[in-house]
């Protein structure tokens, strides 16, 4: 292995330094702007098949980028090479290239007035000191009690365990230089049951940036069983209109279509379906989604986006009405706005729930129709908003689930789906960027016999 003089663990002043000594040599260079990012990032991850161990990882990587900028043209470049010699040399290729590209309008750093000057402390590092060893155990132990919830449940795609440590440091000629270290932590596990024509799978997973609010192992175990022996002797059905209740963790995906349809690149590409959609009332009046980018431990937040802008609270639906669009500063001044502090994307969007008590209350607003808990296939077009995916779920009369179906087909046009929400669950899924409860949808085509 090759000997390096550079610690193996960064500090966040170290990254600083690098970017520093980047931002110098890109004025040095005749650079009229220039912006650099680095980060470092370590994790473990380990997954167990059978009671054996399948995969064992270390990962441990490093990159720097430079963006210099000369007038309107733009070069970038990256290495994961820290010495002295080789961040010149990154530096030198970006300027290189900028020469040769064409002169953009809208290229450039984000205004200087914008620079998240105080970013706080969002307490987003909760390094997890674990060995390989008791990982292996931990995943172990969440298999086998999925193993041993029903004899049914016969074999597994594993279960696994990942730790991440991440430090980001972004610095640009404005005289803005800031970092965060990041942490995030998961286990899961998914399992299969049945025999022959009818064998089902299906999965559980908790994710936290603190691992002490990890779900126990062995509860996440026996979830996946739960939902994979939930499966079991499936039925078709014929092909109808009805109402659709997506559960949390799908409903996610149904706000993320929303969002990647007012995204500024969507927007100036003219490839979304919800072109100056600002100031429509697009959801029923009693939505709303808010942007909360600053609360603690949260997996979406951040104190600033990827080109140091202060991020901030916001609206992005009030009332069903669109107030606004997910904009950096280019795609703003593609589209004549100011950016929204979106570089990288949104930072936790919260749904607030129309409608109380669970999962239990949804089902009876649900009535008769389908509870959708998966999809596959990419089948959703932004530019059209057509939308259709195959699908698995169970079928529910009275508010009740009757039985489970698959082999089935969902579709519908985004625009009129989320027009046609009628209920919004307190169910919320916290796990990722986006918060959100169960989401039921008036009507849509479900295709089947």
């Amino acid at each position: 292995m090759a000997v390096t003089n550079t610690p193996v663990r960064l500090t966040q002043p170290d990254l600083e330094s690098i970017i520093e000594r980047a931002l110098d040599e890109a004025r040095a260079r005749g650079a009229s702007q220039a912006e650099a990012a680095v980060s470092q990032d370590t994790g473990l991850s380990v997954g167990v098949r059978l009671g054996e161990v399948e995969t064992l990882e270390h990962q441990r990587d490093r990159s720097m980028g430079i963006t210099v900028y000369f007038g309107q043209r733009k070069g970038s470049a990256s290495t994961a090479d820290f010495s002295p010699h080789a961040v010149s040399a990154t530096v030198a290729k970006a300027c290189s290239i900028a020469r040769f590209t064409a002169e953009d309008a809208n290229a450039g750093l984000a205004d200087a007035a914008l620079m998240a000057r105080a970013p706080p402390d969002l307490d987003l590092s909760h390094p997890w000191s674990i060995t390989a060893d008791h990982a292996i155990e931990i995943a172990k132990s969440s298999e086998a009690a999925a193993l041993g919830f029903d004899p049914r449940v016969n074999n597994s795609e594993g279960a696994s365990v990942a730790t991440h440590q991440g430090l980001h440091v972004y610095g640009n000629t404005h005289g803005f230089v800031g970092g965060y270290p990041t942490t995030s932590h998961t286990i899961s596990c998914v399992v299969l049951a049945g025999k022959g024509d009818d064998m089902q799978r299906d999965y559980w997973y908790t994710s936290s940036r603190d691992w002490q609010e990890l779900q126990d192992p062995v509860a996440v175990g026996l979830e996946s069983a739960r939902r994979t022996i939930a499966r079991l002797g499936p039925r078709k059905i014929s092909t109808r209109r009805a109402p659709v209740l997506f559960v949390p963790e799908l409903a996610r995906g149904l706000i993320g279509h929303f969002v990647a349809a007012i995204r500024g690149s969507s927007l100036y590409r003219q490839a979304s379906f919800l072109l100056n959609c600002a100031g429509q009332q697009l959801f029923p009046s009693d939505v709303f989604i808010a942007e909360r980018p600053h609360l603690l431990k949260a997996m979406g937040s951040a104190p600033f986006d990827e080109e140091g802008v202060a991020t901030h609270n916001r609206e992005l639906v009030a009332a069903g009405v669109v107030t606004g669009y997910i904009l950096s500063s280019y795609s703003a001044r593609k589209l004549g706005l100011q950016t929204t502090g979106n570089a990288g994307g949104s930072h936790n969007l919260l749904v607030t729930p129309t409608l109380g008590g669970g999962l239990d209350a949804m089902l009876a607003k649900l009535g008769s129709g389908l509870l959708l808990t998966e999809l596959m296939g990419q089948g959703v077009n932004t530019v059209t908003g057509d939308y259709s995916r195959g699908a698995a779920g169970f079928w529910v009369e009275n508010g009740a689930i009757q039985y489970p179906v698959a082999e089935i087909t969902v579709a519908g046009n985004l625009r009129a789906m989320l027009g046609g929400i009628a209920a919004i669950g307190d169910d919320v899924d916290v796990r990722g960027g986006v918060r959100v409860g169960s989401i039921l949808v008036q009507e849509m085509t479900i295709a089947g016999e």
